[in-house]
């Protein structure tokens, strides 16, 4: 079997954590791990490393490598589309890189998730999962759904039918988002279920449906995985649902007997977390009194709140985003505003993450910028220069190898250096813990542009 991760998409609807520099499948809201080492390694009792192919765009390659790299999933496949194209395509250049690079056979059977899930337990699961290889077996396209706890507006619906091979059920139809009075209806009806977007199929099954439902997107899969790559802006920008599950009549689907949520909101993001006694659901320095039913999520700075009934709060570096419970889904809509007047703060946030760490801009003015910056481990900067800026480092934490128009020089903490204009500089991790330095720059142009690359650990071109 071969497991399909879809971890390209820019998560809009969890702004302000959420960013398209850094999405939602980075994230590390429950604990020390991000949404996408969690299905990387759902995955691993049932499959190799190598047996799971991460889709993702060009720039979350050095993401999604250091996070699988994190968890010891490093040996697993990334798969860079060369745009997004929505889910139909994705899969599809997963299955067509399976057949032409790994050698896959007609029957491979795939298992197609997203990469921002929360499931538990992981053992329940996966028997689950083996259900659906069952039904994958019987020629079925298997879907799996959950069954409702709510009347959830913010998902979609499978409306089934009669239980086959003791395994599930036939899919009747599929229905989107539903308003809230139908959402009350599917619930009461009792044989409608959440779509949690989550696929099995064999590959031979999944390339008839293709031809059969999305002509277009087959004919170009069937072709050579190089030459899908070259015309993938040619393929339809298609969900699966809509180019396979909404028309197969050949859908099966499976219940999830376990605990999901696919934290599409911050309202799914409450239900997910820990409560008090108040219901409250709290993160980071947070201070409250006669507060209930509301979520405080925190990172630097303190959140008092005084009285507040149903609502989210959710602090970041630059920006405070607060909302009342049940008006989340309309997040997305605050984010395209912003973009509209031009915000930077919508898809860009303080915190930047790079192939060898991050950096954060802590304060800045018309001739100067403040910087912390983070390196990984073993990492490098490239060796560059500036043109309009002069840079003075002061290392905080751990140990820099500096480089200076070829002269080297080890910096430990409490150490400081300056980089004159116009000189060749590099900064390395040699240790085995980050980096930590402070950056004050000074000049007449600050801009990130100001960068002229000589060499380069991650390929990047020269600016």
């Amino acid at each position: 079997m071969k497991v399909i991760i879809l971890a390209g998409g820019g998560g809009t609807r969890l702004f302000p954590l959420s960013r398209t520099q850094y999405p939602k499948q980075f994230l590390k809201i429950f604990d020390n791990t991000s949404l996408l080492v969690q299905s990387a390694l759902r995955f691993s009792q049932i499959v190799k490393p190598e047996d799971i192919i991460v889709v993702t765009g060009s720039r979350y390659e050095f993401h999604v490598r250091n996070e699988l790299n994190s968890c010891g999933m490093g040996k697993a496949h990334v798969l860079l589309e060369p745009e997004g194209r929505n889910t139909a395509p994705a899969i599809a250049l997963a299955v067509a890189y399976c057949r032409d690079e790994l050698g896959s056979p007609a029957d491979e059977i795939f298992f197609v998730s997203t990469s921002d899930h929360l499931i538990s337990p992981v053992n329940v699961f996966l028997r689950n999962v083996r259900q659906g290889m069952n039904l994958t077996g019987k020629g079925k396209v298997v879907v799996f759904g959950v069954k409702p706890e709510r009347p959830e507006t913010g998902f979609g619906y499978i409306k089934t039918g009669e239980n086959i091979y003791n395994s599930g059920y036939t899919v009747e139809s599929f229905k989107e988002k539903p308003d809230a009075a139908t959402a009350e209806n599917y619930l009461a009806a009792g044989d409608y279920y959440w779509n949690s977007g989550m696929f099995i199929f064999q590959m031979d099954v999944f390339l008839r449906e293709l031809a059969e439902h999305a002509p277009k997107l087959s004919d170009i899969t069937k072709e050579s995985f190089l030459d899908m790559l070259r015309r993938f802006k040619e393929t339809p920008n298609i969900s699966i649902d809509c180019a396979i599950a909404e028309q197969s009549r050949n859908m099966a689907m499976v219940v999830l007997n376990c605990f999901w949520n696919d934290i599409g909101s911050w309202d799914t993001i409450y239900d997910a977390m820990d409560k008090d006694e108040y219901n409250n659901a709290q993160q980071g320095d947070v201070v409250t009194i006669d507060c209930k039913d509301s979520l405080f999520l925190g990172k630097k700075r303190l959140i008092a709140g005084v009285g507040l009934n149903d609502i989210l709060v959710v602090e970041t570096d630059d920006v405070i985003l607060v909302a009342q419970k049940g008006e989340s889904q309309k997040v997305k809509d605050l984010v395209e505003k912003l973009r509209e007047d031009g915000r930077e703060e919508a898809d860009g946030a303080s915190t930047v993450y790079r192939p060898w760490g991050c950096y954060t801009v802590v304060e800045e003015g018309p001739t100067f910028k403040i910087k912390t910056i983070v390196v990984d481990p073993g990492a490098s900067l490239s060796m560059q220069m500036h043109y309009h800026r002069s840079e003075h480092w002061v290392v905080t934490e751990g140990t820099a190898n500096v480089n200076i128009n070829g002269a080297e020089q080890i910096l430990y903490k409490n150490q400081s250096i300056f980089v004159p204009m116009g000189a060749r500089h590099r900064l390395s991790n040699p240790g085995m813990v980050p980096l930590e330095i402070v950056e004050v720059q000074n000049g007449e142009y600050l801009g990130e542009d100001d960068i002229v690359r000589f060499e380069d650990d991650y390929g990047r071109s020269k600016l």
